[in-house]
C-alpha cells in the first residue's frame, strides 16, 4: 500500500519536481506557498518575479508586465521570513537570467535576530529548493500531505476542482472589496498593529541584509532591480523620535547603500503619507486594499522613470542608478 501511494504521488508530481522549460508545472493546489512556488520557478515561464510577504502579494503580475515588460510571477509568501524569501529568490536567480526582480521588504529584514528566526510554524521543504533536485527528492513526498495534494491535482485534471490560485502565484487573498467594513478595519488596525518599540541600540546588527546584497548581485547586469519597503499603515510604523524609528532609519540607510552599489532602485513606501495615514486604505495594519496595490505599481514605474521622491509624498526614492547604469 505504501509503495502504491508513493507511485501515485510520484506520477502526479504535486510539487513540480519535474517541472522545467517545456514541461509546465502542475496547478497550485496546496495552501502552503512554500511547497508550491518552486515549481513556478522551475517551469521557466517567468523571467521576472516579486519576492516578499503578504504585503507584496496583491501586486498583480499582469499589471507589472504592462508597467515594466517581462513576464512576472508573484512569489511573495505569507509571513515569509527573510531567509525563506532568500531561498526562493536564489532558486529563481540561479535557474536562468532574470529580466526584472522586485524585493518587497518589511520590518523583519531590519531585525537583529533575522538569522535566528529563519523559519515559522509553517512547514518549509528545503528539498524543493535544491537545484538540481536530489535524485531521492521524490521520497520526501511519501506522506499523507503529499498524497492529499496529489489527489487534488488529479481532481483538477479531471475537471472536478479548480486550481487554488493563478499559475503566476497571484491571489487576491483579502476579502471582496464589496465586504469592506471601515469600522471593523479600524478596530484591526489599532487593536492588532505590531508597533515596533523596545530599547535596543539605535544601529543594531542586520544579518539579513547581506542576503539581500548577495541576491542583487545575482541579478544580471542590465536587468531591472527594484527594492521597496512596503506601505504598512502608520499604526504599524515606529513612532517618530523613538528608538525603533532610529533603528529603522539606520536599516534603510544600509539598504540604500546596498542598492546604490548593486545598481538597484530603492523606493520607500514605509513612511507616513496620505496613503498610510488613511485607515480606509487598509484591511488591517499591514494589508492594504486592491486600489492601493494598483497605485503601488504605478508609483514604482514613476520612481524608476523619474528617480525622485513623489511630489505627493507617497514614496521616497532612497537610491537609484544613473540613467546609463539602468
Amino acid at each position: 500500500m505504501g509503495l502504491t501511494v508513493l507511485a501515485f504521488v510520484t506520477i502526479l508530481d504535486p510539487y513540480g519536481l519535474r517541472a522545467a522549460p517545456g514541461r509546465a508545472p502542475g496547478p497550485i493546489m496546496d495552501l502552503n506557498q512554500r511547497f508550491m512556488y518552486p515549481q513556478v520557478v522551475r517551469g521557466g515561464a517567468y523571467d521576472a518575479a516579486v519576492f516578499g510577504t503578504s504585503t507584496a502579494r496583491l501586486l498583480d503580475p499582469q499589471e507589472l508586465d504592462r508597467a515594466f515588460g517581462g513576464r512576472f510571477a508573484n512569489l511573495a509568501m505569507n509571513a515569509a521570513t527573510p531567509w525563506e524569501q532568500t531561498q526562493l529568490a536564489r532558486l529563481f536567480l540561479t535557474r536562468a537570467p532574470a529580466r526584472a526582480v522586485l524585493f518587497g521588504l518589511d520590518a523583519p529584514w531590519c531585525e537583529a535576530d533575522a538569522n535566528a528566526k529563519r523559519l515559522t510554524f509553517r512547514a518549509f521543504p528545503p528539498w524543493l529548493y535544491r537545484e538540481p533536485p536530489a535524485s531521492t527528492a521524490f521520497l520526501h513526498q511519501w506522506n499523507q500531505q503529499s498524497a492529499e495534494i496529489a489527489g487534488r491535482v488529479l481532481l483538477h485534471r479531471l475537471g472536478r476542482m479548480p486550481a487554488r490560485i493563478r499559475g503566476d502565484g497571484y491571489e487576491v487573498f483579502t476579502p471582496p472589496e464589496s465586504r469592506y467594513d471601515a469600522a471593523r478595519a479600524a478596530a484591526h488596525i489599532h487593536g492588532d498593529a505590531p508597533v515596533p518599540e523596545g530599547t535596543q541600540e539605535a544601529d543594531p546588527a542586520t544579518p539579513a541584509l547581506p542576503w539581500l546584497d548577495e541576491l542583487l548581485g545575482l541579478v544580471p547586469a542590465g536587468a531591472l532591480k527594484l527594492v521597496a519597503f512596503m506601505p504598512v499603515n502608520v499604526a504599524a510604523q515606529p513612532r517618530p523620535g523613538s528608538g525603533a524609528a532610529a533603528r529603522e532609519a539606520a536599516c534603510k540607510a544600509r539598504v540604500a547603500e546596498i542598492a546604490r552599489r548593486r545598481g538597484a532602485v530603492l523606493v520607500d513606501f514605509r513612511i507616513p503619507s496620505a496613503v498610510t495615514r488613511e485607515d480606509t486604505n487598509y484591511w488591517d495594519a499591514l494589508h492594504y486594499r486592491l486600489p492601493v496595490a494598483a497605485r503601488i505599481v504605478g508609483a514604482l514605474r514613476r520612481a524608476v522613470d523619474e528617480r525622485r521622491d513623489d511630489p505627493d509624498g507617497f514614496y521616497r526614492v532612497l537610491a537609484a542608478p544613473r540613467a546609463a547604469e539602468r
